[in-house]
């Protein structure tokens, strides 16, 4: 009788979309320009920020804020990349935000300026790969994302 009134609760739950997210595939791309730390959204001790947009599967603008920096070269690197952490926020076009947690890596200057990151959303809002190239001459930065994006 248990096992009846359990797989009973499940099936409710799954019908009412109330104990899952629905998630999409999502492809895009996004460019940003390099905010000074102590302006806009960008905090005085922040190491580095962006704000930019985001076009494709998911469509608005966004902010960067990195939290903090290794340096490679620390655990046997290359020398100019550094490890990240951050926050991203995600304004959508349709309305609301997404906010998740971004790490990654990025080849600073005198290196090549490529770099890779995930942002994982946060509350189950799913998963994105983004690969890039950073300009330092143009403070800017630019790729593309692919993953997947939760709602609900």
């Amino acid at each position: 009788m248990k096992k009846w009134h359990c797989m009973t609760a499940l099936a409710l739950a799954l019908a009412s979309g109330a104990a899952f997210a629905k998630c999409k595939t999502v492809v895009g791309y996004f460019e940003a320009q390099v905010i000074a730390p102590g302006t806009g959204h960008c905090p005085a001790a922040a190491p580095f920020c962006t704000a930019g947009r985001v076009w494709g599967g998911i469509r608005g603008n966004y902010q960067f804020v990195m939290s903090g920096l290794t340096p490679s070269a620390t655990i046997g690197g290359v020398p100019t990349i550094v490890f990240f952490a951050g926050r991203s926020t995600v304004f959508l076009k349709r309305g609301g935000q997404v906010i998740g947690t971004d790490t990654g890596s990025i080849d600073l200057p005198p290196g090549d300026g490529g770099f890779a990151s995930l942002i994982t959303f946060d509350g189950n809002g799913g998963q994105l790969r983004l690969q890039g190239e950073f300009d330092a001459a143009e403070g800017t930065t630019s790729g593309t994302y692919l993953g997947s994006f939760c709602t609900g």
